[in-house]
């Protein structure tokens, strides 16, 4: 991939690069990800497949990026809050109401990194170290979701 393409990604096409709130505004790239698990998830495990093969592609793209731009996980690159979301989202039917409470439960335990979260983001370095915090998050968000959505609130 060319450089370019892969700082394109890497940014979540370009929304990493706003000065304010990268994270959050990177978070939000996350949703035509999340659309197409959606998509795939009538097809035995596609969705499933799909979300691993893009956490894998994050990694490796996030590693190349940090490499390119010569900063250990800079703000800029957001592919892993994308990434993030997508698994917070991965147990709970996709709605309005829970793309809401996914996004805000996403993003609190990203902002605020309890352990498990803090554990990965200081053990991990390159694309690992980038996105495993991330995705550590969104398997936070994603079982406080499926509790509340268990309990007929979501």
């Amino acid at each position: 991939m060319g450089d370019k393409l892969i700082i394109f990604l890497a940014t979540g096409f370009g929304l990493g690069r706003i000065q304010v709130a990268p994270g959050t505004f990177g978070t939000l790239a996350g949703l035509p990800l999340i659309w197409i698990m959606v998509l795939l998830d009538g097809q035995p495990g596609g969705a499933d497949f799909f979300l691993v093969s893009v956490i894998l592609v994050s990694i490796w793209v996030a590693d190349r990026a940090e490499r390119l731009l010569n900063v250990k996980d800079p703000g800029c690159i957001v592919i892993d809050e994308m990434i993030g979301y997508c698994v917070a989202m991965s147990l709970v039917p996709v709605t309005p109401v829970t793309l809401v409470a996914g996004f805000a439960a996403f993003r609190c335990f990203d902002i605020i990194k309890p352990l498990p979260v803090r554990y990965f983001e200081k053990n991990f370095s390159g694309g690992a170290g980038v996105v495993l915090d991330d995705i550590m998050a969104g398997v936070l968000a994603a079982l406080l979701l499926k509790t509340v959505h268990l309990t007929g609130i979501l």
